[in-house]
């Protein structure tokens, strides 16, 4: 079925009740995905993953994962926003306001005629659109039930939590986030949860001059959930974005990151790490746009695979034409711990100034035999002493979290899932 037949077996409806502005972005963006088609496995950057299960008219099912422990981040104090299978939990969740924070639902907001998030809403994805199609984000545009709308306009003390919680078996979940940072302000967003069986989520981050936003967010860990997500960022001058991901289990997931540096002498660290046991793919493409002078990005990507499991990175940094004294590094690798997983790389620069530091690299291979041999000659056993490797393989990743209490909860988890698989 051709991607224009699957659009049309497939209908969605936008959203009733809603505000100009709203319906304004949607019809848009609806128009958008309509001249773009769904994806499909000749487009260049779908050739590595199969989008069939995350265009299909049903959601495939889910179990949910059953545990005790006590959620990621869960002891973090936070300001905690849930969703349940993609629909607001009002009840689970804190009440939507802080110093210098304003908080409101994209379901509640959509409706009036007037609001700040008409100005980033559908805005910085429609940028995204731009040299790639990227039509699951212009179907989030138009057809995302809720999400949470946040203006930051001082320097926020406690991070805001997006809890998602993952109950039904088929639930079919498409959110949609925008947040503006003040020139001057901070915010550090924290995402946690499986969300859903499938689920689509939009991020669009605006941070405008000397502003700071930090994102850590925590995927997992229900394995036959399905996932595909997409952050569009814009920088201001001197203005800083972190955005750090660990995702453990899902049967697929894929991870778009679409930042542009437009004002002189802003930063853009990209980073994440990915563990995949038996029947697991994983794919983070990145798109780093440099167009303004003396800006910094990283891109700091780690994969541990075995039994079966596939990892993907697709990165590129783009240097316009003036946009000199750029610093560009981006680095890919995998650890592959048998000889089934695989882990496919696409690394890319292109550049339009002649004044640049940029530099890739992607390699992969097995656990150091060096290494290993070592740690077990001081008594270390050998499963134990492969997990300590591993663990010091993820920590550059792990090390762009600023941070510390968040890495270190997230170290903890990493520690405690390769206790699991050992037992």
């Amino acid at each position: 079925m051709s991607a224009a037949e699957q659009l049309k077996a497939a209908p969605r409806s936008l959203p009733d009740g809603q505000g100009a502005w709203a319906q304004t972005a949607r019809t848009a963006a609806e128009a958008r995905l309509t001249a773009m088609g769904l994806p499909g496995r000749r487009d260049e950057y779908w050739k590595y993953t199969n989008p069939t299960t995350l265009t299909d008219v049903e959601a495939p099912a889910a179990e949910a994962f059953k545990s005790d422990e006590t959620p990621v981040f869960g002891d973090i104090d936070a300001l905690r926003v849930v969703f349940k299978d993609g629909v607001f939990d009002a009840e689970a969740s804190d009440e939507l306001a802080g110093e210098g924070l304003e908080i409101a639902r994209l379901a509640d907001a959509a409706t009036a005629d007037i609001h700040w998030a008409k100005d980033l809403y559908g805005v910085l994805e429609t940028n995204g659109q731009t040299p790639v199609d990227r039509p699951l984000a212009a179907a989030n545009t138009a057809y995302a039930t809720d999400g949470v709308l946040i203006h930051a306009s001082a320097k926020v003390s406690k991070p805001v939590l997006i809890v998602y919680l993952h109950e039904a078996a088929t639930s079919d979940a498409i959110l949609h986030h925008v947040v503006k940072v003040e020139e001057g302000a901070e915010l550090t967003l924290i995402e946690n949860g499986p969300a859903a069986a499938r689920f689509n989520n939009c991020l669009e981050v605006d941070v405008a001059d000397t502003a700071a936003f930090h994102h850590v967010r925590a995927q997992g860990r229900d394995h036959d959930r399905r996932a595909a997500t997409h952050i569009f960022a814009r920088l201001g001058t001197e203005s800083r974005f972190k955005s750090f991901t660990l995702t453990v289990n899902g049967v697929l997931t894929r991870n778009e990151c679409i930042i542009e540096l437009t004002g002189d002498d802003a930063a853009a660290h990209v980073a994440g790490a990915a563990v995949g046991d038996g029947d697991f793919h994983h794919d983070d493409t990145i798109f780093i746009t440099h167009d303004a002078v003396n800006c910094e990005s990283r891109q700091v990507f780690k994969n541990v695979l075995r039994n079966g499991a596939t990892g993907v990175f697709q990165g590129k940094i783009l240097v316009k034409a003036g946009a000199q004294k750029t610093d560009g590094y981006q680095i890919s690798q995998a650890l592959l711990l048998d000889g089934d997983s695989q882990f496919l790389a696409k690394p890319e620069l292109e550049i339009y100034a002649d004044d640049v530091a940029c530099s890739h690299g992607s390699t992969s291979g097995a656990i150091d035999e060096d290494a290993l041999f070592y740690l077990r000659s001081r008594g270390v056993p050998e499963t134990e002493a492969q997990n300590l490797l591993v663990l010091a393989f993820l920590g550059e990743a792990l090390e762009e979290i600023e941070n510390e209490d968040l890495a270190a909860e997230l170290l903890t988890r990493l520690e405690a899932w390769f206790s699991r698989r050992s037992s």
